[in-house]
This record gives C-alpha cells, sequence and structure tokens, in this order.
C-alpha cells in the first residue's frame, strides 16, 4: 500500500498512539490462538545451557526493556498480519470495570438532561461537549484542509457559544445539525449509515451519546487507515529494530543461537538425505560428482522453514528466531492439518463416486461443507475422530445418494456406501495410504511457492488438492509472508550459521570424493 504524505500524524506518532489500544487488535483467528498459548509448555530456556549466571535487573531497567517488547510485538503484529486491525476495547459483560464505566457514564449524561431541563437551560455541559467534538473533528483533518479547519473553528468557536449561551441565545440544535454534517464529510463510506441514522435522532442527549458514538467509529477508521499506510515503511524499521534488539540479547547470551544451529543442520541433513536417495550407490563419472556438489542456502533454509510446520511444540523447544512467531507456525500446522484431512476425504469421495458427480455444480462445496464443519474443533482434547469421521461418512453418503438421484443417476447400493464410510474411517491411520499422499503434495506445494515466493503469479496446484485449491492458497500467502519477514530479520545469523553448516557438508564431501 503507498503511504498517503498528508495524513494527520507521523508514522512514530501513529505507532505510539497504537500502544494504548493494543489489547483491542481485531484478531479473526484471535480464539485459536488463545488455545495455543493456553496449551504451549511453558519457557523452554531452563533447558537452555546458560555462558554464566542471571545478573540482577533494576526495576527501571525491566520497565524499559517490557516497553521495548511491547513496541517490538505491536510492530511485528502490524508487519505479518495482513488482517490487522484496531477496534475500540470491549470490557466484559459482568465486570466491574464495566459497572463502574457504565454508572459513571449514566451519571454524565443524566446531569447533561437535567442541565437542558432547567429554566433557563445551563449549557455547561453542553459546551464541554462541543469542545470535545471540535478537538477531534479537527484531528481528522489533513494539512490541506484549510477551509474544513476554518469552518469548524468558526461555528464552533467556544467563547462565542458561551456568550450566546449567557445571553440565551444559543441554538444548541442549529450547532449539531453543523457537527453532523461535518461528520458526514469526513467519514469514511462505510459510515454513512450512521450518520443517516443520527439525522432521525431530536432529542439532544441521546443524540450528543450518538454523535460520541460514531465520531469512536471515526477514530477508529483513522487509526486503521493510519496502519495501513504506515505498514510499507514499518517493515523496514520493525526488521531492523527486531534485529538490533536481538543482537542486544545475543551478546548477553552468546549461545542463544543453538537451537538455531541445530534446525538448520536438521534441515540440511535431510536434503543431504534425499540428495544421496536420488544418487546412484557409488559416483561415477563427472555427472556424480557434479550433482554432489555443495547444498544451496535457501534451500536449507526454505527446507528448515517448512520443518516449522510439523513441530513437536509440546516437546521440543522452538528456534530462538522464529520464537516471537511460534504461535502463528502453530497455527498454520493446526490449519494444514484440518485441510489435509479435509482434502483426503474429498479425494475419497470423488474417487468412489466417478465422474458423476465431479463437475456438478455446488457439489464439490457441499461435501467440503460438510467435512470442515464436523472437523470443526478438531485439535480440542475433547474432539473423538473417529466418531467424526463416522458421522462425516453417513452425511456424505446421503448427499451423494441425494445428488445421484436429482441427476438420474443410479444411486449406491448398501455395499458401495459400506465401503465409502469405511475409506472414510480409514482416514483416522496416521499410516493411511492417501492421507500421506496429500500431505506429500500440500509439503510440495508449499516448497515450491517458498522458492518462487518473489514472483507474482502462485505455483500450480498439485494434483487431487483441487477441492481445497481456495483455502490452501490462502494458507500459503499467509505463510510465506510469515517466512519473508523473519528472513528479512534475521539473515545475517542466517548466513552466518549455514556457513559453518555448509563448510562441514563441503568437506565431508571432499573427503568422501578422496575415498572413492
Amino acid at each position: 500500500m503507498s503511504q498517503n504524505p498528508d495524513k494527520p500524524h507521523s508514522s512514530e506518532e501513529k505507532s505510539s498512539g497504537l500502544e494504548d489500544g493494543q489489547e483491542s487488535l481485531d484478531n479473526p483467528d484471535q480464539s485459536i490462538r488463545k488455545r495455543i498459548r493456553q496449551s504451549a509448555p511453558g519457557s523452554y530456556r531452563d533447558d537452555t545451557p546458560k555462558s554464566s549466571p542471571p545478573r540482577p535487573v533494576s526495576v527501571e531497567e525491566l520497565m524499559e526493556t517490557a516497553k521495548g517488547v511491547t513496541n517490538m510485538a505491536l510492530a511485528h503484529e502490524i508487519v505479518v498480519n495482513g488482517d490487522f486491525q484496531i477496534k475500540p476495547a470491549e470490557l466484559p459483560e459482568h465486570s466491574l470495570e464495566k459497572k463502574v464505566r457504565d454508572i459513571v457514564h449514566k451519571a454524565f449524561w443524566d446531569c447533561l438532561e437535567a442541565q437542558l431541563k432547567e429554566d433557563p437551560p445551563t449549557y455547561d455541559h453542553a459546551i464541554k461537549l462541543l469542545g470535545e467534538i471540535k478537538e477531534t473533528l479537527l484531528s481528522f483533518l489533513l494539512p490541506g484542509h484549510t477551509r474544513l479547519r476554518n469552518q469548524i473553528t468558526e461555528v464552533l468557536d467556544l467563547d462565542l457559544i458561551k456568550q450566546e449561551a449567557e445571553n440565551g441565545a444559543l441554538d444548541i440544535s442549529k450547532l449539531v445539525e453543523f457537527v453532523i454534517g461535518m461528520m458526514g464529510t469526513l467519514c469514511a463510506p462505510a459510515r454513512d449509515e450512521e450518520i443517516k441514522k443520527l439525522k432521525d435522532i431530536h432529542e439532544i442527549v441521546p443524540l450528543f451519546r450518538a454523535i460520541f458514538s460514531v465520531l469512536d467509529l471515526m477514530k477508529m477508521d483513522m487509526a486503521n487507515f493510519a496502519v495501513s499506510s504506515i505498514r510499507p515503511k514499518l517493515m523496514q524499521q520493525s526488521a531492523e529494530y527486531e534485529r538490533k534488539k536481538f543482537q542486544e540479547f545475543l551478546e548477553k547470551q552468546p549461545n542463544s543461537l543453538d537451537l538455531v544451529m541445530n534446525w538448520l543442520q536438521e534441515a540440511a541433513d535431510d536434503l543431504e538425505k534425499l540428495r544421496s536417495n536420488r544418487l546412484p550407490p557409488h559416483g561415477s563419472g563427472d555427472g556424480a560428482a557434479g550433482e554432489a556438489s555443495a547444498l544451496c542456502p535457501t534451500a536449507v533454509q526454505n527446507q528448515a522453514y517448512l520443518k516449522l510446520l510439523k513441530w513437536d511444540h509440546m516437546n521440543r523447544p522452538f528456534p530462538e528466531t522464529v520464537l516471537m512467531d511460534q504461535s502463528r507456525f502453530q497455527e498454520i500446522q493446526l490449519e494444514l492439518e484440518q485441510l489435509l484431512l479435509t482434502g483426503t476425504v474429498l479425494l475419497v469421495v470423488f474417487s468412489a463416486a466417478g465422474s458423476a458427480l465431479v463437475d456438478i455444480p455446488g457439489f464439490a462445496e457441499k461435501i467440503k461443507t460438510i467435512v470442515k464443519v464436523l472437523l470443526t474443533g478438531m485439535h480440542l482434547p475433547a474432539f473423538n475422530l473417529k466418531e467424526s469421521l463416522a458421522t462425516i461418512g453417513e452425511k456424505v453418503c446421503a448427499e451423494v445418494n441425494s445428488c445421484l438421484s436429482q441427476h438420474g443417476f443410479t444411486p449406491f447400493t448398501a455395499e458401495r456406501e459400506t465401503v465409502l464410510k469405511g475409506q472414510i474411517q480409514a482416514v483416522a491411520n496416521p499410516d493411511n495410504t492417501i492421507c500421506k499422499l496429500i500431505d506429500s503434495r500440500i509439503q510440495k506445494f508449499l516448497e515450491n511457492y517458498l522458492a518462487s515466493s518473489h514472483q507474482k503469479s502462485l505455483p500450480a496446484i498439485p494434483g487431487g488438492l483441487g477441492p481445497i485449491q481456495r483455502e490452501l492458497e490462502e494458507i500459503a500467502v499467509k505463510y510465506v509472508r510469515l517466512v519473508n519477514y523473519n528472513k528479512m530479520v534475521f539473515s545475517p545469523y542466517y548466513d552466518a550459521v549455514l556457513a559453518k553448516i555448509l563448510t562441514k557438508e563441503e568437506s565431508q564431501l571432499a573427503g568422501k570424493s578422496k575415498e572413492s
């Protein structure tokens, strides 16, 4: 997204202003992330060897560190989460904070109503509200909005309004009408309906309340516009900031790349095994020697990132450089596991149904919806996969027979239904052949996407994944965005670690060449 040079606040001011509202982030995947954090094991750092005992930390240092981590985490969230949004904080329904807030608000509005009902009316509270509205409207203006600024300043001149109130000449309804009109000029198109509703409110106190409610929405719109505007610039700044903080951490804990070293070493070993399996048993000629060249650093990194999608989060510490995104990688892992089962069931169903139903519009989506709904919550402890697959088998068979009958085909016999249900239930087996096939193709697609992530077009979807193409591509986009940002931040450290690993690999290759 392009940056707007005329936005009312600088990037730094917006970033700072977002800190207070970070607890109200609108995250569409909040529930699954919350579950991940609750189920994830505690800190693994206790198992990491320390180079020296921890030194005492002052309260000031602790607060400064906490502030730095907060700023870094917020900037990181904005960069890696393409759906990042800010929303007003919502207090729990029966919480003490909400009760106190409601009591205070009611007292204020009751006081305003009482003042306006006096004879003659008292406008102290109303004028204060108009002052707040004036400041809010001015905050929405861009530097070039001179005419609008002059209008607001002239009409909402508080000194003049006070004089009119003292002389009994204040027309509050006229001022409120001007405010609503100005809000309609400055609001986003999505708020037009709320502005229209304001015009239907004729009592002053309810109208003031509604105006402030819509102004709050407009503030959120402005903040989210600022977030989208600063994201491109923030990406580079955030990467540099995270790298700097990580370097400071490394200087205090020199052995803090041990997990990264193991992670990348395993990835290199995986690629070496794959290459060895493709080579002849004994090297012969120049062709074999050429194939036995050193591993590519980029390929090792990509293989390492793919390993994160199969990580044992409960029993194994996460590499230090991706620790901040552990919950995100785990979330993607859970999504892929559910998509794997969905894709496997769909392939089983289409194989059993034959070509009769494949091209019928809407049939694939119906089956996919059934499977996805019944697999919801599959990672919760109480979820019973076998029972869910049995239910899926019943509903899928009913849908298949219904669709066959509607289009003039012969429905499944009881025997064919039994076979299909058995094939669907067999998906629960970790060694299921079809499940393994779909998994390998999903991994291959993600591998190709990582390798070609600089290109605009997505790689081709492997055969059998057509029914889940849209979901897989959505996950792939999110996954690659996360990987590319992590590479941007930590590439100097990966390059240093891989240099050691690949130098050792080259030495071993040279030794094998001499032996042969």
